[in-house]
């Protein structure tokens, strides 16, 4: 595993560095997802149709009604109900010594580094 790609398996994530924080390359699930999402159409490519625009017409409800809507709660059920069906309810699993490699690579990427050209404390300036 290279630092970039501290967990290799069952899908790949990497880490880099932002200027804020961290960036979480999670394009190898999504590609996954996205193929889980292909074969539900190849199965019922009406059944897949009608259940997104159910929940973008929920989505549209909610957005008119409110957060705590009967629209809301029934979108946030029917996309959780997909989620399940096609991307492990939304959960990336990380495991054994990976999860520490993740950690540690992320520990990393906040640890404080001195910007180019700064002196060091107590340094004289040239």
């Amino acid at each position: 595993m290279s630092g970039r790609m501290p967990v290799s398996g069952p899908h790949r994530i990497y880490v880099d560095a932002t200027p804020s924080g961290a960036g979480l390359d999670v394009s190898h699930w999504l590609h996954s997802v996205l193929v889980s999402v292909a074969e539900k159409v190849a199965e019922d490519p009406q059944g897949v149709v009608d259940e997104l625009v159910e929940i973008a017409e929920l989505s549209a409800s909610a957005a008119a009604q409110g957060s705590d809507s009967h629209a809301a709660h029934e979108r946030d059920v029917r996309v959780q109900d997909l989620m399940e069906q096609v991307a492990g309810a939304g959960v990336l699993p990380v495991y054994g010594t990976q999860v520490a490699a993740l950690a540690e690579r992320l520990r990393t990427l906040v640890t404080p580094r001195p910007v180019p050209g700064q002196r060091a404390e107590g340094g004289a300036a040239a």
